[in-house]
């Protein structure tokens, strides 16, 4: 009879939601932008993500985006926090002083509410939701009303993320979405940075200017990172903090928008379908430190509202009142 729970705990000390589903664990920290920071096959102690604990917590509590999967909104920087939408100007404070840019919006520390959490026969799985309105203090930088929701289930198909936001406003929005997903590269004990390959679905990267900036124009791939398309690479090849469009076709074998992570001394392969709604990768190593890299999955470019291209290459979306969005992604081990 296969093991599964969904029950409500504390980790560390934040209250926590714990699923269990078979060989698969994960955490949610709803409090803390309702960031999924574990999952694991606990059969072989493979961490996949990358945990706060320990010597990490009070680092984690001050800059929660480099453990688990914190969800950016809107992603990424934009120049001198200012953009355009609808004739309508946004300011974002400057919070990355070494570039005069707004970095990664405000959804990453803001606490979710736990909508429901409930286990099956069929898996295990937790709801959290975000609402904007007038209340919060972020209204000033951003001032629409919306509802994000996202659910993580386990199951035997391994864990999937359903992301959903709704415009409760009266006027469109400008969405920009993007996920800074942090994963434990080697992820099987006993292994080292020597051991892995990597695949990653990218297509061109985006030239990025010394504030980290999209230029416009596009760039011809390193032999490091044409491995990595071709899911023969290394994530710690070169220090990376780069951005690149998408291309599935057929680049790493899999035909979908995804990372593999293979473990050649394990023999496992960890793989993370972003999903078609995502049109854009970051792909940021912690100058190449050998313990974590953080694959990150985008719907547009960084940086959108300003980049002088059509809509359609930005990824920019233009979110109509009362209408939704929503996007899957999935994890698993093969």
């Amino acid at each position: 009879m296969t093991e599964h729970y969904a029950q409500k705990e504390t980790y560390e000390s934040e209250s926590a939601i714990m699923l269990k589903y078979g060989k698969y664990s994960a955490i949610l920290l709803p409090a803390i932008g309702g960031n999924l920071i574990s999952f694991r096959d606990d059969d072989h102690d493979f961490r996949f993500i990358r945990e706060p604990g320990g010597a990490d917590w009070e680092g984690f509590l001050a800059k929660p985006l480099l453990h688990g999967i914190p969800v950016l909104f809107p992603p990424n920087r934009y120049d001198g926090g200012k953009f355009q939408f609808d004739e309508r100007t946004y300011r974002f404070p400057v919070n990355e002083e070494q570039t005069s840019n707004h970095i990664h919006g405000f959804v990453y520390r803001s606490e979710w509410e736990v909508v429901s959490f409930e286990s099956t026969d069929q898996g295990s799985s937790v709801t959290v939701r975000f609402r904007f309105d007038k209340q919060n203090p972020d209204y000033a930088y951003f001032p629409h009303v919306f509802t994000m929701t996202q659910s993580f289930t386990l199951s035997g198909e391994g864990l999937i993320q359903h992301f959903e936001v709704v415009n409760d406003s009266a006027d469109a929005m400008p969405f920009m979405l993007g996920f800074h997903t942090s994963l434990n590269a080697p992820f099987a004990p006993g292994s080292s940075k020597e051991h892995l390959e990597c695949g990653i679905s990218i297509g061109e990267r985006w030239e990025l200017s010394e504030r980290m900036l999209p230029t416009g124009r596009k760039q011809p791939l390193s032999e490091g990172e044409k491995l990595l398309q071709q899911g023969k690479g290394n994530p710690y090849f070169e220090s990376l903090d780069n951005h690149y469009t998408v291309s599935v076709e057929g680049a790493i074998g899999m035909n979908r928008n995804a990372m593999t992570l293979y473990d050649r001394r394990a023999n496992v392969s960890f793989v993370y379908e972003a999903g078609e709604a995502y049109k854009h990768w970051m792909v940021y190593n912690a100058a190449a430190n050998g313990k974590f890299f953080c694959p990150e999955p985008q719907t547009g470019m960084v940086n959108a509202p300003n980049v002088d291209l059509p809509a359609e290459q930005t990824g920019l979306i233009r979110l109509e009142p009362g209408r939704q969005w929503s996007a899957v992604s999935r994890m698993y081990t093969k």
